[in-house]
């Protein structure tokens, strides 16, 4: 990320920091330490860091291609002529120098380096979709401890029920039918209890997965992070920042200068080949080549991979394009489902409110006869219902939260600032980008893997 944007979106990266680190209750895992945990345990990131690491290597090899290739040779020259045979025996050290390439080294290096330029982009990517998976798993952990607990308040509450429903059959107040209801319902229950259970089991299952540890089952609803204030805005954040349309950038701009290194393939080369040996016999041989070419027939090889480069270039660029279609439409629909679920909230807010108001009633009415056991089980369920249903909306809203950080590029470990050592892209590049021998370079070259490795 550039200075300007940077300051640009520091407000938003700032706050959407602060509703991570703001942790709930003292007992429960935060989510930005699950967070924390998910970076630093994430196989997917590492995978993809060896791979922006191979990308760097393209540019230390281009960067070789105008340096002499030195190389020793041995060789046994044999010959049948009129006058005889003979063998003859050399040892030779041999020097190939590509002196001058009219651009084209340097076009390829250059489009090296924006390849660099994308996969450095294309991890961020990576980074983004590991933390939101880390989000994912850390509310679905938090919801399924939630479904548990009313499930658990539900046999309870049935539980008494029924011991009611029995003391009352045993007076004569109920029918035998009530009590075979309340059974029933407890039954149901006590399945819905096993079934929740069973859904936090899985659930912590993914978080182990996606977080690196175990859930010790507390978790706490982070506060809303700060959003800009229309659409339009975050739309507008997305296609500057995200890290997809950077990438598609990048990748456009290496497929340009690949059509320019295809069309600079008919330029000429200027080498120097120097051989100096040794025959068997102790004889000198010393010889010098200098030599200027350049192809004039390739049998359409040069106008095919020209076509090839510009189809290349013209699939790049409407990939940058629909790219950014893309990510508009991600900021769009993450948006309206932020949208959805505060309204759902809300309404469910006023549902639980309505249903619990109900169960009183029911209740009250049923110990004066006026209900049956079955009203008042069926109003104890709407409560449930409400109360799951405004966790599940919860948890959507969350998810929702941070699919639209992750929408506008700004899901990542330094925008969120969790405090801890991020992978650094530019040191192992900057160590590598010349291409060193093993020196003092490539002692430098140690360290900055051994930091790698560290981290």
């Amino acid at each position: 990320m550039n200075t300007v944007m940077r300051r640009t979106f520091r407000l938003w990266s700032g706050t959407a920091a602060l509703a991570i680190l703001i942790s709930g209750p003292a007992a429960a895992e935060s989510l930005g330490n699950a967070l924390r945990s998910a970076y630093k345990n994430s196989n997917l990131l590492a995978q993809n860091q060896a791979v922006l690491r191979a990308a760097d290597e393209d540019v230390a090899q281009a960067a070789t291609a105008l340096r002499p290739v030195v190389s020793w040779i041995l060789q046994s020259k044999y010959s049948n002529t009129q006058l005889g045979e003979s063998t003859t025996n050399s040892l030779a050290l041999g020097m190939d120098w590509p002196l001058y390439d009219f651009g084209r080294s340097q076009l390829n290096r250059e489009a090296a380096k924006e390849t660099v330029l994308a996969t450095r982009q294309a991890l961020i990517g990576v980074e983004q979709n590991v933390l939101l998976a880390a989000v994912s798993a850390y509310m679905d952990v938090h919801r399924a401890i939630q479904d548990v607990a009313n499930n658990q308040t539900s046999v309870r509450v049935i539980g008494e029920e029924l011991k009611a429903t029995q003391d009352r059959f045993a007076v004569g107040e109920v029918t035998r039918t009530d009590v075979a209801q309340a059974e029933a319902s407890l039954a149901a229950a006590r399945a819905a209890l096993s079934a929740a259970e069973g859904s936090l089991e899985v659930a912590r299952a993914a978080y182990k997965a996606a977080i690196g540890h175990d859930s010790d089952g507390r978790t706490s609803l982070p506060p809303q992070p700060a959003f800009p204030k229309t659409l339009a805005e975050a739309k507008g954040i997305a296609v500057r920042l995200h890290p997809a349309v950077l990438q598609a950038q990048h990748q456009a701009r290496a497929s340009d200068l690949k059509y320019e290194l295809a069309r600079a393939q008919k330029r000429p080369s200027l080498d120097l080949s120097i051989q100096a040996g040794k025959t068997e016999f102790g004889e000198n041989a010393t010889q010098g080549t200098i030599q200027l070419s350049q192809p004039l027939f390739t049998g359409g090889k040069l106008a095919s991979g020209q076509r090839q480069a510009l189809a290349g270039r013209d699939a790049a660029r409407a990939a940058l394009v629909q790219t950014g279609v893309g990510v508009e439409q991600q900021v769009a629909d993450t948006w309206s489902q932020i949208t959805v679920a505060r309204a759902q909230i809300g309404a469910i807010d006023q549902q639980i409110v309505a249903a619990q108001s109900a169960y009183e009633g029911v209740k009250n009415e049923a110990a004066l006869g006026a209900r049956t056991t079955l009203d008042v089980l069926d109003a104890e369920s709407a409560v449930l219902t409400a109360q799951s249903s405004r966790t599940a909306a919860e948890s959507s809203l969350q998810v929702a939260n941070y699919s639209l950080l992750a929408a506008m590029g700004l899901l990542t470990a330094e925008n969120l600032k969790l405090g801890i050592p991020t992978y650094d892209p530019a040191a192992y590049y900057d160590a590598v980008k010349s291409a060193p021998p093993v020196s003092v370079q490539g002692s430098k070259l140690d360290r900055v893997l051994k930091a790698i490795g560290k981290k």
